[in-house]
């Protein structure tokens, strides 16, 4: 599916109502859905509370804070690309403290141009963590095999006096003579064996 095709979530915190409309211009429903949006951080913690969201896009300053932990705060969420807009004048020092937590920053004013160009980064951002969650998420799946295997195994050589060569070797066999996965032969043997 190409970038064009995605749809993202986003949520929009902004005390300023002309950024949020502006902002809904920007972000049409083809391509990104549900766009909530926050006047505050309270208020923008409780939206985040309530479900995930792609992207997430600060309007600094807000009447609650600056802005910029809430943005680092919001890149701790593995799949949550953050964009924090800063005055021209304090952006250079923004930028300075956000950068290395992964937030994208602009300094404002800002073209429409421009920000149309940030959420084509923010997609592509966003894509490279989807790829990165599900490799890790794969990961995740043969880790938690490897431990019912072993685990199986360790029961064949206390039960059955089997070798750890044999015991792997029971485990395959048996997997292959019932057509079913490994972990489901070793599933099977703990449940037998506890």
């Amino acid at each position: 599916m190409s970038l064009s095709q995605r749809v993202y979530s986003v949520l929009a915190v902004s005390a300023s109502d002309s950024f949020s409309a502006a902002m809904a211009d920007l972000l049409p429903a083809s391509g990104y859905q549900p766009v909530c949006t926050a006047t505050n951080v309270s208020e923008a913690k409780r939206c985040l509370a309530e479900r995930g969201f792609d992207f997430v896009i600060i309007n600094a300053p807000l009447p609650d804070e600056s802005g910029t932990r809430f943005a680092i705060d919001c890149c701790r969420l593995q799949s949550t690309v953050v964009l924090l807009l800063s005055r021209s004048d304090v952006h250079a020092q923004v930028h300075d403290k956000v950068a290395e937590h992964g937030v994208f920053t602009l300094p404002k004013p800002t073209s429409k141009a421009i920000l149309q160009q940030a959420l084509g980064w923010m997609s592509s951002a966003r894509e490279r963590l989807r790829k990165m969650e599900q490799k890790a998420s794969s990961i995740d799946q043969r880790m938690e095999e490897i431990r019912i295997v072993n685990r199986a195994k360790c029961l064949l050589i206390s039960e059955l006096n089997m070798t750890e060569p044999e015991a792997h070797h029971y485990i395959e066999k048996s997997a292959m003579d019932h057509c079913i996965p490994k972990k489901e032969a070793a599933e099977k043997i703990i449940r037998l064996y506890s």
